[in-house]
C-alpha cells in the first residue's frame, strides 16, 4: 500500500504563508486604495453649474461609485478568503481539500493560494 501524504510539511506552508503574505499585502493596499477612491468620488468639485452638465456628471458619478464598491466589496472578500488561509496555515490544514480530504496540487495552490476545493471536487461542484 502506497502511503499517501495527508498535509503538506511545515517547510511547505512557510513557503505558502509566504506567498500569501505577499498577496495579503497587496490585496489590503489595492482595498484601500479603492476605498480611497470612493471617498473621492463623493467630493465632486464641478466648476461648470448648467444643469445638462451637473445630470451628467452625477449619473457618471454614481456609476463609477457604484462600481468602485463593487470592486471593494470584491477585494474585502478576497483579502478575507487569504487570511482563512492563514490560519488554515496554522492549523495545519492548508492544502487539504474541503470535500475529499486528498491534498490540493501545490499547482493550483500556488495558483489560487485561498483554495479549499481540488479542481475535481470544484468541477464536480459546478456540475451539481
Amino acid at each position: 500500500m502506497i502511503n499517501e501524504k495527508t498535509r503538506y510539511s511545515d517547510a511547505e506552508l512557510e513557503e505558502f504563508r509566504q506567498l500569501i503574505n505577499e498577496k495579503l499585502e497587496k490585496a489590503q493596499k489595492e482595498y484601500e486604495l479603492l476605498r480611497s477612491s470612493l471617498n473621492n468620488i463623493d467630493g465632486n468639485d464641478v466648476a461648470d453649474t448648467s444643469p445638462t452638465f451637473k445630470v451628467l456628471e452625477e449619473g457618471a458619478a454614481t456609476l463609477s461609485k457604484e462600481e468602485a464598491g463593487r470592486l471593494a466589496q470584491r477585494q474585502m472578500k478576497f483579502v478575507q478568503h487569504l487570511q482563512a488561509a492563514l490560519i488554515r496555515i496554522e492549523n495545519k490544514t492548508y492544502g487539504v481539500c474541503r470535500e475529499t480530504g486528498k491534498l490540493i496540487p501545490k499547482e493550483r495552490l500556488r495558483a489560487v493560494p485561498h483554495a479549499t476545493l481540488s479542481i475535481e471536487a470544484k468541477q464536480s461542484e459546478n456540475n451539481r
